[in-house]
């Protein structure tokens, strides 16, 4: 309609250098990765905790997350 406005959430965008993307997307697959494995390497729930932040998150959530952002930035460079 003629006149009309829209007012709503828009996403505003965010610029990398390319280096700095590819580097971001494989910290993203490693992070997930050392929430997901087994023994020495893995994160212990504190790390988890802290990585959250303030709101509580899940292990298996997070590390889902990270993997997800890692191939989203992968599959955009």
């Amino acid at each position: 309609m003629p006149g009309s406005v829209t007012i709503g959430h828009t996403d505003a965008l965010v610029m990398l250098r390319h280096r700095d993307a590819e580097r971001l997307a494989t910290m993203l697959r490693e992070l997930s990765s050392l929430m997901t494995t087994t023994g020495g390497g893995r994160l212990s729930a504190e790390q988890i905790a802290t990585l959250c932040g303030p709101e509580p998150c899940e292990r298996a959530q997070l590390a889902d997350w990270t993997a997800r952002m890692a191939d989203y930035l992968r599959d955009h460079l």
